[in-house]
């Protein structure tokens, strides 16, 4: 009985220290590990004169969170800026909010780094057809029109409900950058937000889709059926669930459709999209397994 008991004490000691190892490697390491996820997308039926193009998405700084201060923040725009890309995408949520749900003025006092800061760190980033943003939640929450304007101040593109067109070979494509889902008072709200969007655009070219949350592939499937222009989306929020345990995969994903929209490439009924995990932390200072990252989409056509 001893040497069962001695036994269990060690096995029980060894699992309490790998815990806690996971912890400080949680805490203090991978939050500042920025890591690039390269991958080729093939799209059914896309403009031939986009074949190639390289497109950088960024999404989820959180300035002021854990892995995100202002140095790592510049190293993003460097690692960014060294995979030269023709497109940079950024998907929202650039504010860290402590309480994000108090009101305005408490609001000012706890951001974790405050957004000129955070735009002044972002400066600098190229591409060849420029740098566009959408706004997250947190900015939300925080001050649309605020975050808006820093992101303005440097240089960037926001898109709020409205389209940017780009031109490859004299072929025009179009993006068309929603508002945070959280924005709308109902899905059907939504649908006739992205109809309208795109009635007042110009009406050639394929569309690229820009949102902070996922969870709109729901109405965007339904569009899709109106519009075969809709050729991919691009999207952020989940953080990747910012935690990724074997078996369990990520047991804490915000969204409302669970695991199935959490990180990387998915594909329902003919759509295309592509989920950053992001480079901040938010409600957990912790990232396990799913380390701070830039993404390089080259999408590809396919007959």
């Amino acid at each position: 009985m001893k040497i069962l008991s001695r036994r269990n004490t060690i096995l029980f000691s060894a699992v309490m220290l790998f815990a806690v190892l996971c912890l400080i490697y949680a805490y203090f390491i991978e939050p500042n590990r920025l890591v690039v996820t390269e991958q080729e997308l093939r799209i059914k039926g896309l403009d031939p004169a986009f074949d190639g193009l390289r497109i950088a998405m960024i999404s989820d700084v959180h300035g002021g969170s854990n892995g995100a201060s202002g140095e790592n923040i510049r190293r993003v725009v460097e690692t960014t800026n060294s995979l030269n890309p023709d497109v940079i995408v950024m998907l929202g949520d650039y504010v860290s909010l402590d309480g994000a749900r108090q009101p305005l003025t408490e609001q000012q006092l706890q951001l974790q780094m405050p957004m000129s800061e955070v735009a002044d760190n972002l400066t600098g980033l190229k591409a060849t057809h420029g740098v566009f943003a959408v706004l997250g939640n947190n900015d939300g929450w925080y001050n649309d029109q605020e975050v808006a304007a820093q992101l303005t101040r440097v240089g960037y593109r926001v898109l709020q409900n409205e389209i940017a067109v780009i031109r490859r070979n004299g072929h025009p494509l179009r993006l068309l950058g929603l508002k945070d889902h959280l924005k709308l008072a109902s899905w059907d709200s939504f649908d006739m937000t992205v109809r309208s969007a795109v009635a007042s655009s110009p009406k050639e070219g394929q569309i690229v889709v820009l949102e902070h949350s996922p969870d709109i592939l729901f109405v965007l499937n339904y569009y899709k059926n109106l519009n075969p222009d809709l050729k991919l989306m691009l999207a952020g929020h989940t953080h990747g669930g910012q935690v990724w345990l074997p078996i369990l995969g990520a047991p804490l994903v915000p969204s409302s459709v669970g695991q199935r929209y959490t990180r990387g490439h998915i594909n329902e009924e003919g759509i295309d999209m592509f989920v950053t995990s992001g480079v901040g932390t938010s409600i957990l200072p912790f990232r396990f397994m799913v380390p701070p990252e830039v993404v390089l989409l080259t999408i590809r056509s396919v007959s």
